[in-house]
């Protein structure tokens, strides 16, 4: 028996009031990280407010208004262009600190937007609302083969400025293979590997036009015998996949497939990074990236060709 009921969000089986995804703190198994996704028509608006952590926007599909209320009453605004979706390339996003009240408005069209979140420290302040344009978020090529991926550094700590908060995105093009070798960061141990928590939120593309069932996969298992977990997961759009500890990866993209991921990530510790460890019965799979092409269908900027 595995632990899919409970650490897998099915699209609908995790909502809110105007949020057809809503994952956030539920302690003591899940403390750190938020993750929320609303559809929005034009002249909807979403709001939120969660007292001591802060928030990053995503437009997945679209285009968004955000407009965000610091602690002294001044309003700060983003028109986020966003995308026609995540498959056609990097976004610009807005960053939002803690103590403050953001709302979500799309103007010209309908949208698609996530909004993730981490709790902050106590001292964790002093950081300011910013809008991350699209052109200035490092893509980076990762692996190589059939481990080939493209990742969006629009929310690593050498891109925002944040408290607590991580987050990129990944495209997996159809019959590749990300999150490999399997990885982990649940532990504190001071310049090799931070404690994080995280968030997979899945999106997927068929390849072909024959209306296939787009699907993906996803796996996580336990890096030590007082913590286990084993999770063996199909995901489609919308789905969600919470990594709490333990050894994560692959996340498979189905050979008929494009996947997409975002990554959410926050924990406890003092230092705001990601230090992983390699899973030692897999990580030699990265000696063999040299000799390997990389997927040629990752070369168009910001997409999959």
């Amino acid at each position: 028996m595995n632990d899919n009921a409970r650490w897998v969000r099915p699209l609908g089986s995790a909502t809110d009031a105007g949020w057809e995804v809503a994952v956030a703190a539920s302690p003591p198994d899940w403390r750190y990280t938020s993750l929320r996704v609303a559809v929005l028509d034009p002249g909807d608006t979403r709001s939120l407010e969660v007292a001591g952590w802060e928030h990053v926007v995503v437009p997945l599909s679209g285009g968004v208004r955000v407009a965000a209320v610091a602690p002294d009453g001044k309003t700060h605004e983003a028109r986020l262009a966003g995308r026609d979706g995540v498959f056609s390339g990097p976004t610009d996003t807005a960053y939002v600190p803690a103590g403050w009240r953001l709302t979500l408005r799309a103007e010209t069209g309908p949208a698609r937007v996530a909004v993730a979140g981490a709790l902050v420290a106590p001292d964790g302040g002093g950081h300011v609302f910013r809008h991350v344009a699209a052109a200035d978020v490092p893509v980076e090529s990762r692996g190589a083969g059939i481990c080939s991926r493209q990742v969006r550094n629009f929310g690593t700590p050498d891109v925002l400025d944040a408290a607590s908060l991580i987050a990129c995105e990944v495209i997996t093009p159809a019959g590749n293979w990300s999150s490999w070798p399997p990885h982990k960061h649940d532990v504190e141990r001071p310049g090799e590997e931070t404690a994080l928590e995280e968030i997979y939120y899945f999106e997927t593309q068929p390849t072909d036009t024959r209306g296939s069932d787009p699907v993906g996969y996803q796996r996580v298992y336990a890096s030590d015998r007082d913590r286990p977990i084993d999770v063996l997961a199909e995901v489609r759009t919308g789905d969600v996949v919470l990594v709490p500890h333990g050894w994560h990866g692959p996340a498979m993209a189905a050979p008929n497939a494009d996947l997409y991921y975002l990554n959410v990530m926050a924990g406890p510790g003092p230092e705001r990074a990601w230090l992983i460890c390699d899973d030692p019965a897999h990580a030699w799979v990265r000696d063999t990236w040299p000799d390997l092409p990389f997927d040629a269908r990752l070369d168009t900027p910001g997409g999959v060709g």
